[in-house]
């Protein structure tokens, strides 16, 4: 570990548990540990800018959102890579024959169509309330849609993506789902921010959880999944460390000397 540059971290059951929905003492005294060692420190979350979580003690270097379709860091834009006007238009079509509400994210705030208990539930891991808003379709129509969020079950997917050409589905969630470019996802996302920070796949380390990690794990050169973490999410990782109530990423820096 002594070549590890940047380290990436999920943000809902990785850093924060999803049970007091919070983040511990201990994560955050990792976190600036990390910092003062040198080392960056990324979020990496299906979470749009406005919904990021703000630590008083610690100031993250970049941000990959939007399950990496938009990165950025406080100087510059790194990544923006919204869906087609054309795939949003059509999936909210196919959301409607569902009877499923959908909300859509622009970089500046996140709005729907309507909500249900799916959506009201999926928002509020985030601490966020689905806005409803008349001015939908003219957001949809004039603006730059990063993400698209609607309640979902498995077996919905296919009649939820038919009929579009450039959108793919990520999910950590099994009663969600959040809708992204098919060019998009973290692990487009972190080799950007790599190549940004001119660091190689070795020198950067992930933590996550959910199955939309998948991809960022296998971006860098040493991916860790949570105890906590999905059963696909741990067949594809390097190494487990501890569950994210047991503060599992500090004892898994501290062993590995991190910090």
């Amino acid at each position: 570990m002594d070549n590890i540059k940047i380290v990436f971290f999920d943000i809902d059951g990785t850093l924060i548990d999803m049970e007091k929905k919070r983040i511990s003492e201990k994560t955050l005294e990792m976190l600036v540990q990390l910092k003062e060692n040198g080392i960056i420190i990324c979020l990496a979350t299906g979470r749009s800018p406005i919904a990021l979580p703000h630590f008083d003690e610690v100031e993250f270097d970049a941000f990959l959102t939007f399950n990496g379709s938009s990165c950025f860091n406080k100087q510059e834009t790194i990544l923006r890579n919204p869906i087609p006007t054309s795939d949003v238009k059509r999936i909210i079509q196919n959301s409607e024959k569902l009877n499923r509400p959908v909300a859509v994210a622009t970089k500046e705030k996140t709005i729907a169509n309507g909500k249900d208990e799916d959506l009201i539930e999926y928002f509020s891991f985030a601490h966020q309330k689905v806005v409803v808003a008349d001015d939908f379709e003219e957001v949809v129509n004039n603006e730059d849609v990063y993400q698209i969020m609607l309640g979902s079950r498995e077996a919905d997917h296919p009649k939820l993506m038919e009929n579009t050409n450039h959108s793919k589905i990520v999910a950590w969630w099994d009663r969600a789902v959040d809708i992204i470019p098919t060019s998009s996802g973290k692990g487009s996302g972190i080799n950007k921010i790599l190549e940004y920070y001119n660091l190689s796949k070795s020198e950067a380390l992930a933590f996550g959880d959910g199955n939309n990690d998948i991809e960022m794990l296998e971006a860098v050169g040493w991916g860790v999944a949570m105890d906590n973490a999905s059963d696909e999410l741990k067949t594809v990782a390097d190494e487990i460390c501890g569950h994210v109530a047991d503060n599992g990423i500090y004892h898994y820096c501290l062993k590995h000397g991190l910090i």
